[in-house]
Order: C-alpha cells, then sequence, then structure tokens
C-alpha cells in the first residue's frame, strides 16, 4: 500500500482508475475494458476521483457479485485479478487488468479505449484495426477439433493445477473448473484448445502422437557404444515434465566434500539441477508442436546431456541474445506453466541457468546452444571430471599433510618435511603437485614467508595408498 499512498495524490492516470463505491459497477466493466483495449491498469474501489479514502464494506458474497458482473458483461470475458486490500484502516478493492491478447475487449456491446485518465469509446474504423492487428492466432490457442471435454483429466484439473494456481497466485478460484481453464484459453466454444489438450488431456498422445518425449541413457560419452536405458515419457506436459527431472536427476551423480573445520560433508550435484528443470521445462514449452514428425529428444552421457527441441528458437532470439530476449511460440502454453511455477516468467530462466553455472563450486563448462530454423540443439556439461581431479590418489606423505592442515590451518615446506621425514627437495615436490591440483594454496612469496593452506573447494575424500 505504500505505493499507493504515493499514487493517489497524483490522481487518476492511463493505468490508474479509482471509484468511490461497487455500485458504479458499469463504469467499472467500461474501465476494465479501456485496460484491456490499452495497456492494462489497476482500478481502486473505496476512494474518490478526488483521491479521498473512504473505504468500503465488503459483504460475504460482493467480490463474487462484481466479478460475475464483469464476467457476464464482456466479450472475451474477462477475469481480472480482484483482491481486497487494507489502507488507513479501510477496506478497498484492487482491480488488476493485464492488456488484452485477444482484442478488441468489448463491454456492453461496445469497445472502450483508454486516454490519458479518460475511458472513451473507441470507432467503428477502430474497432475493425484493432480487430486486424489481433488476427493473429497461435497454434496452441486453436480449438483441438477431434477432441471433447471429456479429453480432459478434471481430477488432474481439481486436485494438482488448482490448488497450485491458487497457492502461487494467491488468489481463490471463484468459477468452476472449466470456466477457469476458459479464461485461460483452454477452452473455447466449448471445446479444449490445443494448449488445454497438452496440458490437462488424459492422453494428449491420443490427438497428438508426438507429444512425448524420448528419453534415453548411454555408458559412456558417445551413441552407438552401449545404451543402458530407454523410455518415453508421455502424458501431460506437467507429468512430462515431473517425471524426466526426476528420472535424470535419480541417475546423475552427487558428490560431496569435507569442508576444513567441518564435520559435516557438502554435496554437490554432478549437474546445476535447477537447469536440469528449466530446459525440461522450455523443450516441452517452445517446441514446434504443428511438427509433429519430430519429439522432444533428451540424451544422457557419461559427461554431458543433450536436448532437442523440434523447431528452431523462437521469432527474433538467437544463442546470442537468449539472455535478453523472449519470445514464446506457446504463450498459451508458457503462461500456464508460469501460473503454477513451472517456468521462469519475464524470461529469467536462461539468466538462472547461466548465474547457477557460475556459482556452482566445481564451475561446469557453461551450456552450449546450437539452433537452426529445423530445431534447438542445448548441451549440459557434467561437473563429474573436475570433481575426479580432486579426489585423485595422493602419496601417504600429502594425505598426512592435509590431515595436518585440517587441524593447524597452514603447513610450511620445513613442516611438511618433519611430518614426513623427507628431504626438502621432496617436500617441494609433493607440495608444488598440490598446489597444481587445486588441493592447496600457496601464500606468500619467496623463502620463510611462503606456507600453504587448504583449497575451500578442496573435497576432502582422500583415496590412494600409504606408501611414499
Amino acid at each position: 500500500m505504500t505505493d499507493l499512498k504515493k499514487l493517489i495524490p497524483q490522481g487518476e492516470a492511463e493505468t490508474l482508475e479509482f471509484k468511490k463505491s461497487a455500485g458504479e459497477w458499469k463504469e467499472i466493466i467500461k474501465t476494465i475494458s479501456a485496460f484491456g483495449n490499452t495497456r492494462g491498469g489497476n482500478i481502486y474501489i473505496g476512494i474518490s476521483d478526488q483521491g479521498k479514502i473512504s473505504g468500503i464494506q465488503i459483504g460475504r458474497k460482493t467480490i463474487e457479485d462484481l466479478v460475475n458482473k464483469i464476467k457476464e458483461n464482456t466479450d472475451p470475458k474477462i477475469f481480472p485479478g480482484v483482491s481486497v486490500e487494507e489502507i488507513n484502516k479501510k477496506q478497498i478493492i484492487l482491480i488488476r487488468v493485464a492488456e488484452s491478447k485477444s482484442k478488441p475487449v468489448f463491454a456492453f456491446d461496445r469497445v472502450y479505449k483508454r486516454v490519458g485518465k479518460s475511458t472513451v469509446r473507441v470507432t467503428s474504423e477502430e474497432i475493425r484495426k484493432m480487430a486486424l492487428e489481433g488476427k493473429k492466432i497461435y497454434w496452441d490457442e486453436l480449438i483441438c477439433e477431434e477432441a471433447k471435454l471429456k479429453d480432459i483429466d478434471w481430477k488432474f484439473v481439481k486436485n494438482f493445477f488448482i490448488p497450485g494456481y491458487e497457492k502461487f497466485s494467491k488468489k481463490k478460484v471463484m468459477g468452476t473448473p472449466q470456466e477457469l481453464l476458459g479464461a485461460l484459453n483452454c477452452i473455447r466454444k466449448g471445446k479444449p484448445t490445443n494448449a488445454g489438450i497438452l496440458l490437462f488431456g488424459e492422453n494428449p498422445q491420443i490427438f497428438f502422437k508426438n507429444s512425448h518425449i524420448a528419453l534415453t541413457k548411454y555408458k559412456g560419452k558417445m551413441e552407438g557404444i552401449e545404451r543402458l536405458d530407454y523410455k518415453e515419457v508421455s502424458g501431460n506436459l506437467l507429468h512430462q515434465i515431473d517425471e524426466c527431472d526426476r528420472y535424470i536427476k535419480e541417475h546423475t551423480a552427487m558428490m560431496s566434500r569435507l569442508l576444513p573445520h567441518k564435520v559435516e560433508r557438502e554435496d554437490i550435484p554432478e549437474y546445476c539441477w535447477f537447469s536440469i528443470r528449466e530446459l525440461i521445462t522450455n523443450a516441452v514449452c517452445h517446441r514446434d508442436y504443428e511438427t509433429q514428425g519430430s519429439k522432444v529428444i533428451i540424451k544422457m552421457f557419461s559427461d554431458r546431456i543433450e536436448f532437442y527441441n523440434p523447431g528452431g528458437l523462437s521469432k527474433g532470439i538467437t544463442p546470442k541474445n537468449i539472455l535478453i530476449r523472449q519470445y514464446s511460440r506457446n504463450p498459451i502454453i508458457a503462461n500456464m506453466l508460469a501460473k503454477v511455477k513451472y517456468i521462469e516468467e519475464l524470461g529469467e530462466g536462461w539468466n538462472k541457468i547461466i548465474n547457477e553455472h557460475k556459482n556452482h563450486p566445481l564451475k561446469p563448462k557453461l551450456p552450449e546452444i546450437i539452433s537452426d530454423k529445423y530445431s534447438v540443439f542445448v548441451v549440459l556439461h557434467s561437473a563429474g571430471e573436475k570433481f575426479e581431479k580432486t579426489t585423485r590418489e595422493l602419496k601417504g606423505r600429502q594425505k598426512r599433510a592435509i590431515g595436518y592442515l585440517r587441524r593447524k590451518e597452514r603447513v610450511t615446506n620445513k613442516e611438511y618435511q618433519e611430518i614426513n621425514k623427507t628431504t626438502k627437495k621432496t617436500a617441494t615436490r609433493d607440495l608444488q603437485e598440490l598446489v597444481r591440483l587445486e588441493i592447496l594454496i600457496k601464500n606468500g612469496r619467496t623463502g620463510k614467508g611462503v606456507y600453504y593452506s587448504l583449497n575451500p573447494i578442496y573435497k576432502g575424500d582422500i583415496r590412494g595408498h600409504e606408501g611414499t
């Protein structure tokens, strides 16, 4: 509410409207049409045009009645976010309206737009222009002609999707499950859309045979040597994401390191775990479903995971600008996955993938992206070899010095000689090798000022023989 307190003195604006009471519901609905046809905006009920906060009495059905009036008098039907806020100990209603993707938005069979702080009627010529500009139809919002409402898995919608939707949107679903899917463009004209079937269908593969993920695991670093496993993960898209994410994480290594002066070990995944889930989600979200001759393919090797996605990168996106630009080939699917936190909003997914790699203790190689107009190919690299580098066999002298360092924090060349009863030449050679292996860090410049300490990234899994 702090921001609102700053906005009230400035008065109404292109994206801000005040209404004194819910009794002005007809004007409220006209403003919703205007916001939907322009840039979106917020309506606060319980504040006068002059900015006086009067508050509003909210009864048991106040919100429900208002939502129903909005739904009944807009076309396409608008389901804005409605919440109750408090300011100066007075309750007000906040209605959030997003710019509509399906313009023009009608209210009482008329079209409105926002001009400055005013809601004005749109002319017939402007309506025709809006309609022409809004004709872009995406594949995922088309009606799946062969499907019926009974092909939707309504138990999944009620028991899984709606609880997740309410949890992350922080608002209660007011209508029926069918009305909700209609508002989210998963049902149109009483039939499921392509997005509706892929996201909520009992068996989407009946309608789109290659809408599954093929997942295969190889023994080594190349295809054809030995295939350890192969499976096709089907069902709705949310199930595919969960199942592939679970399988990959169960079949990759969890490494551990022992930090200096700590008893407990720190677990380190072989791969960046957020990146795995995000790349699976990106694959099912952004693939070209009109190309049913291919499928999403994930290949697991001993040193990498490859993600193959039918259809090139979305319009305007390249491997070079993927961190700063966004465009979705399937906006309905992307929107739905974002609502239950399966995918990052605002194009933040790739930024988080890069940051996760940079912050990983073993600094694995950054993912590679290869794309043409037919496919996207992403390679996720394992950090396993870097882990193995720090757990290779060490000489008994070196292991004794590491044990000494865990107690004393530092060791000099002379102390190394005394611990191991060896010569200066051997001590120097052993210590230089430990520095090269990134197990020790050399401190100081020359002479007696030089000492060695444990590298914080050292895993501490000492293996090898005790001999010299």
